[in-house]
């Protein structure tokens, strides 16, 4: 078996892969609220089971969204060669955000357009499950006397933290076997994503007392003890949090330090209903929320990062006598980061070097992504992000992926196989 045999067959499957990319995207697996979650299983599960694979659908029973109404559904897909040897893992989630404005295109169409393919989802992430599936069947027709086991998964709810997927999978012990994982995120066919910053929501309230707009005096306003807290934040935990820098290799270079966001905020009175006429009561908030989004490196340790904002309202405290507050802790996940020596990570490398005749360049993610509970819960650190697509254009308008770099990352991943499942040298 030569590589010139598998990069054929790949190369033999583009127009299948593009119509499989087309496929995936016409299923509107929109997460919120999950929709079309089992209709994207069973086809996939169609899809593998002529290629050979035994198919697995695992409901996320009681995770954060799973209902009657949309259940959190899962699909593994297993092969096995009969012969011993790893077992490596493809991993894609199937669920998309919402399509939100500004589309020029049907977001649900996959129409091809020269070398591109649009839609919601094109690019994050059914680009690259499409590819994960083509590297495999290709892999399988090259090398019938491979060793080991292949399994794909599509799974749920990434886009909303993955409890409904791959956290559930981990915790029901779907990982145990596996040996290697990769996670076909847009991360551009020459990168290898080695992880990811950590992260922690909080909402922060402040409270104050209700009075009558007229008379505010009467009253103590949650808004303006909010406005101190956020002058407090601009003032001097911004820049301390610029002044904090990580070895790991994160993309964009903005996101090599610490940041934080105000992902939201609200006081006062409930904001009117669609379609009203009337004016809002006029009072004084008694309550102001916000939600802060705190990205955090792998030099940093959770405890500091919160006590950095325990500081800062304490501060505020100090200079505003009535002032109250709460914090109510929402999501955290610590920084992962798989070592460069890893198995996955080499074989990968010389896979990307073989097929594009270039070094792979090593990164870490800005955000999450499944990895973090491979990696918590599954306790498995030779996993990667490698796969096809463009970082910036995941969630945007005319989202798109190339057919190329489609083609271009089945190949790279189909050469991984080669190399960790194929027949030994002297067979």
């Amino acid at each position: 078996m030569t590589d010139a045999a598998i990069l054929a067959e790949v190369t033999a499957r583009r127009q299948d892969l593009i119509g499989l990319a087309q496929d995936l995207i016409r299923i509107p697996t929109l997460n919120p609220p999950g929709q079309h979650y089992r209709t994207i299983c069973d086809y996939l599960a169609a899809r593998l089971m002529a290629s050979g694979f035994a198919v697995q659908f695992v409901r996320a029973v009681g995770a954060p969204g799973d209902c009657e109404a949309y259940p959190r559904w899962n699909l593994i897909a297993r092969i096995d060669s009969g012969r011993g040897g790893d077992c490596v893992h493809f991993n894609s989630h199937h669920d998309v955000v919402e399509v939100g404005h500004g589309w020029t295109r049907d977001p649900f169409g996959g129409a091809l357009d020269g070398d591109r393919i649009y839609g919601r989802g094109a690019c994050d992430m059914k680009g690259g499950l499409a590819a994960s599936v083509i590297a495999a069947e290709a892999f399988l027709a090259a090398c019938p006397d491979w060793r080991g086991s292949i399994e794909i998964s599509a799974t749920a709810d990434e886009e909303s933290g993955g409890y409904g997927g791959v956290a559930y999978l981990a915790e029901q012990g779907h990982f145990a076997h596996v040996t290697h994982v990769i996670i076909p995120e847009p991360l551009h066919k020459d990168r290898i994503c080695l992880g990811h910053r950590g992260v922690w929501w909080a909402e922060i309230e402040t409270h104050g007392r209700i009075a009558h707009g007229s008379m505010p005096f009467l009253g103590d306003s949650a808004i303006r003890h909010m406005g101190a807290v956020l002058a407090e934040i601009e003032q001097r935990l911004y820049p301390l949090l610029a002044s904090k820098h990580t070895a790991m290799p994160v993309v964009p270079e903005g996101a090599r330090q610490s940041t934080l966001n105000i992902n939201s905020i609200h006081g006062g009175a409930a904001e009117p209903e669609a379609g009203s006429t009337g004016l809002p009561a006029p009072c004084v908030a008694d309550r102001c929320r916000i939600v802060i989004d705190r990205r955090f490196l792998i030099e940093e340790d959770l405890c500091q990062v919160k006590q950095e904002i325990t500081d800062v309202l304490e501060r505020v405290r100090q200079q505003r006598p009535s002032f109250s507050y709460e914090i109510k802790d929402l999501f955290e996940v610590q920084p992962v980061m798989t070592d460069r020596d890893a198995p996955i990570v080499r074989s990968t490398a010389a896979a990307i070097e073989r097929v594009l005749a270039t070094a792979a360049d090593y990164v870490v993610s800005p955000g999450t992504y499944d990895q973090k509970h491979i990696d918590r819960i599954g306790r498995l650190k030779n996993c990667i992000a490698y796969g096809p697509g463009l970082l910036h254009l995941a969630h945007q308008p005319d989202e798109w992926v190339g057919v190329q770099d489609m083609e271009d990352s089945a190949k790279v991943m189909a050469l991984v196989l080669q190399d960790l499942l194929g027949p030994p040298a002297s067979a």
